[in-house]
């Protein structure tokens, strides 16, 4: 999974990926071609807000890109869990262009709104993480009402 990861997304600790599937894994979903990892979701439902799905990464191997597969991807979050999903919740960097249409095209889809709001504004990333964009995070839904 790092591997994958590793230049597509900002990097986390293999820990980090582990404590997700481990904790988390009702909210992960993987992608395989014969065996062989081409895509992952992980994330979470908050605590505080279990009707929304948040994806904290997506990654689709670059050699399955522009296939569709990052939409399942997000269809199959949607999908997963022991109850229904309302809302999913993301955070994508301002200039992730690919992200943001992954997420729009997911609101179309589903035939749902999408609200886009500056959620961490540049200024509270440590300046040691390196000029770090700010991040907007899209809400969209609720789902399943159309």
């Amino acid at each position: 999974m790092w591997e994958l990861a590793r230049g597509a997304v900002d990097e986390n600790s293999p820990y980090a990926y582990l404590m997700m599937c481990e904790y988390f894994a009702d909210a992960c979903v993987v992608a395989e071609d014969e065996g062989r990892l081409v895509g992952f979701v992980t994330g979470f439902r908050p605590p505080a807000d279990p009707d929304t799905h948040f994806v904290w990464q997506i990654v689709v191997d670059p050699a399955t890109r522009g296939t569709g597969l990052g939409g399942q991807l997000l269809d199959a979050c949607a999908a997963s869990g022991p109850r229904p999903v309302r809302w999913l919740e993301a955070t994508v960097t301002a200039d992730n262009e690919a992200s943001s249409a992954l997420f729009r095209a997911f609101a179309r889809r589903h035939d749902a709104p999408c609200a886009e709001e500056t959620a961490f504004p540049r200024e509270l990333f440590p300046p040691a993480a390196g000029a770090h964009e700010s991040e907007i995070r899209f809400r969209i839904g609720p789902l399943g009402t159309r």
